[in-house]
């Protein structure tokens, strides 16, 4: 259960689901109903929608694909790339939907960090992702998806169960993430200089 219904707890719930969207966000939602159904947290307003028999159903069967899909190389990075247009505003639907409708401000503010803290997440994902393909494909992307689906349904639960604890990493998180960032940026731009100039060798053949 949660800690307690105050404002941390609300943020960390916020934040939680917001990060877990960006990513794997099919995941996401069926760890979140399944702790409702299993009574680990008591999901807020319109958020608990996911515990819905049907929408956990979809969510099942859309993560068993993506199951599959995140542990092969190159098709991982087609299936982040296609899901930058949903795990994005699915993170900040999500995130506004754990504060509820009750201050309009609030919930402009969950909405907005929600879809900034997802598409962090995704970016580093999918970034992470491209860089493990071209040093160790298949073990790496294996590993790489199992480690992340861990690391999912592990901060799902804290969240839950130690929002303080919770938000203490998720701020540590944030903080590698900025700086894994700002290397892996540096080698998908070296990965797109370096087609570039295949493409271009290509033409002039």
């Amino acid at each position: 259960m949660l800690e307690d219904g105050g404002s941390h707890a609300v943020l960390a719930l916020a934040s939680a689901v917001a990060w877990a969207s960006g990513l794997n966000l099919y995941g996401a939602v069926l760890a979140l109903g399944a702790m409702q159904w299993f009574g680990v947290v008591d999901l807020p307003g319109e958020l608990g929608l996911v515990a819905r028999p049907e929408v956990m159903l979809v969510a099942g069967l859309l993560y068993a694909v993506q199951f599959v899909a995140d542990k092969i190389p190159g098709v991982d990075t087609l299936w982040d790339t296609v899901h930058t247009f949903i795990r994005i505003p699915a993170g900040a639907f999500l995130a506004a939907a754990a504060v509820g409708q009750t201050d309009p401000a609030l919930h402009l503010a969950a909405l907005l960090g929600g879809g900034a803290l997802a598409l962090g997440t995704h970016a580093t994902k999918a970034s992470g992702r491209l860089f493990v393909n071209a040093h160790a494909p298949v073990v790496g992307t294996t590993g790489a998806s199992l480690a992340e689906d861990a690391t999912l349904f592990g901060g799902l639960y804290l969240a839950a169960a130690n929002p303080t604890l919770f938000l203490i990493a998720l701020a540590a998180l944030i903080a590698a993430m900025a700086v894994a960032l700002w290397y892996l940026a540096k080698f998908v731009g070296f990965l797109l200089r370096k087609l570039a100039g295949l493409f271009a060798r290509r033409a002039g053949a």
